[in-house]
């Protein structure tokens, strides 16, 4: 076995398996990561997230958005004093913790295509 190698005791194992199925959970979806990347880009509101979402439908963005509500990911803000009323969506102090991962997760991705792509 190399050296390098990721090896773990079991309970240490337990934890992490556990720790990441509540990770995975949260950011699992085929879309939740997508939508906290639009915005934390800074797209607030629904119809400009559903359209830099491509082919995302409203009621998965709507569902999407209530769960990343429920974790603290983002914060709704309706103002209802506007005509229409509107209705922001922010990234939380709390989902700028995620910033880390998303960068890794995207250079992993970028570097992975470039694996496939070039050994075939």
């Amino acid at each position: 076995m190399a050296n390098n190698a990721l090896t773990f005791s079991t309970p240490e194992c337990t934890n992490r398996l556990s720790a990441t199925e509540d990770a995975l959970f949260v950011l699992g979806g085929r879309w939740t990561i997508r939508v906290m990347i639009a915005i934390l880009g800074g797209h607030t509101r629904f119809n400009d997230l559903q359209r830099t979402l491509t082919g995302i439908s409203a009621k998965v963005l709507s569902n999407e958005l209530k769960k990343l509500e429920e974790n603290h990911l983002i914060k709704r803000t309706v103002f209802a004093d506007e005509i229409p009323v509107l209705i922001v969506y922010q990234a939380t102090e709390y989902s700028r913790s995620l910033k880390d991962i998303i960068t890794a997760l995207s250079a992993w991705g970028s570097n992975h295509k470039k694996q496939i792509t070039t050994n075939y």
